[in-house]
């Protein structure tokens, strides 16, 4: 089982694998490799993402009914 990557790790990695398929100099079963590599970073970002905003609306709303 493999650690996921923290979600600067996911965005940084992201980041490198545009700038890898912009150079457009992979093979097509490297493009495809890593396209798949950066969809599935991609949505755990998102999921994280909504993880973080839902813990926000819950410390939210914690503080104010405790107001």
């Amino acid at each position: 089982m493999t650690n996921k990557p923290t979600f600067e790790q996911a965005m940084k990695r992201l980041d490198e694998i545009v700038n890898q398929l912009e150079k457009n100099e992979l093979s097509l079963d490297q493009t495809l490799a890593v396209f798949e590599e950066g969809l599935h970073l991609a949505n755990d970002c998102e999921k994280q993402l909504k993880e973080f905003e839902l813990k926000i609306h819950e410390l939210c709303d914690k503080e104010e009914n405790e107001a």
